[in-house]
């Protein structure tokens, strides 16, 4: 396991907002009802109706049973990231010989998320080394802001398929292939390991009248904003931004789900 890093042009100062967006429907229709954070409220509210409390009635006793129904919440986990080489058997389907880049450039991150269901996960993550601080810090500004992200898995568990893996909704960074585009054919930035793309089915790529992956089609309109998607000012590009990625949904094809370290 590799010490992380964490990018000096981003943690510093930045305060990750938290943008009011409809949550997610069974088919990417926004709901009426949301869960609001506000945990800084209702700590100060609950410590000052204590507060008051304690003034009325007094200290209760010591070794007093506390009240009926009431629990102990613990925080959660604090942000964790492990960092550790691949080799060509760990990467599968998804390197081959005369891909641009070698397995030893290689590393795998395990490191945490939010998940849609409100809870901390953990995901797997494969990117060049060069941009390990990059990711580490991205991934820590998105958890700490909870953004949602469905599930973070190496695209060999899709047996090398980025269609397949768009369609789980999947997060995911290197894939030796080419890229998806209508110009000639060259190699995708995901193919150096150096691009990722976060919660595809929220955020589709519109390419030549195609939707891909087909089940984000729901969130072509891009309006309203709903839970997982990737918009100007938002915290997911705001973080690439901040470490100097490029976000694909500006272009002329937007690529809602892409982020890029060099660009393309």
């Amino acid at each position: 396991m590799t010490e992380v890093t964490f990018s000096p042009r981003s943690v510093a100062g930045y305060r990750a907002r938290r943008r009011t967006v409809a949550p997610m429907g069974p088919l990417g229709e926004p709901r009426s009802t949301r869960r609001t954070p506000v945990r800084h409220v209702l700590l100060v509210a609950l410590v000052s109706a204590l507060t008051l409390v304690g003034c009325a009635s007094g200290a209760p006793p010591k070794g007093a049973s506390p009240p009926a129904g009431a629990t102990d919440t613990p925080d959660p986990p604090a942000f964790t990231v492990e960092v550790s080489p691949v080799t060509a058997a760990d990467l599968g389907q998804s390197w081959r010989p005369g891909c641009p880049v070698g397995p030893t450039e290689l590393r795998r991150l395990r490191l945490s998320h939010w998940g849609f269901d409100d809870r901390p996960h953990l995901g797997e993550l494969v990117v060049h080394e060069s941009v390990v601080p990059d990711v580490a810090t991205v991934f820590r500004v998105l958890y700490d802001a909870r953004f949602p992200i469905r599930r973070i898995q190496p695209v060999d568990r899709y047996g090398g398929s980025d269609d397949r893996s768009m369609a789980d909704d999947n997060t995911s960074g290197f894939n030796c292939r080419r890229a998806v585009s209508d110009g000639p054919a060259t190699w995708s930035a995901h193919a150096y390991g150096r691009a990722i793309d976060v919660n595809p089915v929220e955020n589709p790529y519109l390419i030549g009248g195609r939707v891909l992956p087909p089940a984000g089609t729901t969130y072509a309109d891009r309006t309203p904003e709903r839970s997982g998607m990737a918009v100007p000012d938002g915290v997911l590009v705001e973080a690439f931004v901040e470490v100097g990625w490029t976000w694909g949904g500006t272009w002329r094809s937007p690529d809602y789900q892409h982020f890029s370290r060099t660009g393309e």
